[in-house]
């Protein structure tokens, strides 16, 4: 208040649409935190695996490295080619009935 008035709130430029949450998840500090914590849960959990002989670690990176490869080959390599042969598909599918007269759903 000046003489009465009513001061204006000041605008920061640093203001930003993204959510306070969202600026710390993405910070770099607090990713090097979760990245640690979750090396740190990753070790206790597998340190007695390892040191008892268990298979169980095994089969876990097993199936993380088809589960990563599977993916990656698919939205890599095959997830365009599939979506291209399909719409082939159905385009020669549209003209083979509309050449030949029949109703796709008889």
């Amino acid at each position: 208040f000046f003489f009465g008035l009513v001061a204006a709130r000041p605008t920061s430029p640093t203001t930003s649409p993204w959510p306070v949450s969202l600026k710390r998840s993405l910070a770099p500090l607090s990713t090097k935190k979760k990245m640690a914590s979750t090396t740190h849960s990753l070790a206790e959990y597998y340190k007695p695996l390892f040191r008892s002989g268990s298979i169980k670690p095994l089969w876990h990176i097993m199936i993380a490295t088809s589960v990563i490869m599977y993916t990656q080959n698919y939205v890599f390599n095959k997830g365009v080619h599939v979506q291209h042969k399909r719409e082939e598909q159905k385009k020669a599918l549209e003209e083979y009935y509309s050449n030949h007269g029949i109703t796709p759903h008889h």
